[in-house]
């Protein structure tokens, strides 16, 4: 018995049926996986999670899945509410109260350290000595004065320059005029 010809139709029929049961067991697992690390499940969180579009989340057989998990979910914490595992609201009053005095401590340690740093580096500073800081100012200025007989060095050297352009301007200038005559006087002749 031989087997009937699959058309291209048959073919994109199975492989959207492939993709969508593909799609629905990572939604499936995506619901299982944030509920086992304590995610909050919304039926958003497992789209964006999942890598899938809005849709496919209420899509019958997927989302009873999803709703399953957000009411356990929501059982879960009105029995945590219940059994008074939560902190009150006095109980985070106080621990604010402690972390704000902390940071206050915290803060003040800082300012202590920063000082004592900068009395540290003011000694060391005076240590140095001003034998090594006169030295090192008779260096730079020893440098400025090299850098200002270079500097006048090479201004002495543009003014050169620019007498010899004017002089070879006029020169040109000479001598241009000097061909003109030439040739009005060839012409005439």
């Amino acid at each position: 018995m031989s087997e009937a010809k699959r058309t291209p139709g048959d073919v994109l029929r199975e492989t959207r049926k492939k993709d969508s049961r593909t799609k629905r067991a990572k939604v499936l697992a995506t619901v299982d996986a944030m509920k086992a690390r304590g995610e909050t499940v919304t039926f958003l969180a497992v789209a964006r999670t999942a890598g899938v579009s809005r849709w496919l989340v209420y899509a019958e057989g997927v989302r009873e899945h999803v709703e399953a998990a957000v009411k356990s979910q929501a059982k879960a914490s009105r029995r945590t509410k219940l059994a008074g595992r939560d902190a009150s609201a006095a109980s985070l009053a106080t621990d604010l109260a402690l972390v704000r005095e902390e940071n206050k401590a915290l803060r003040e340690e800082r300012d202590r350290l920063k000082k004592a740093v900068q009395r540290s580096l003011g000694a060391q500073l005076d240590q140095a000595g001003t034998n090594e800081l006169n030295q090192r100012v008779n260096e730079l200025l020893a440098a400025v004065e090299r850098t200002a007989l270079e500097r006048d060095e090479i201004r002495a050297e543009r003014d050169e320059l620019k007498r010899r352009l004017t002089e070879a301007e006029d020169d040109l200038a000479a001598a241009r005029a000097a061909g003109k005559e030439m040739f009005k006087r060839i012409n005439r002749t």
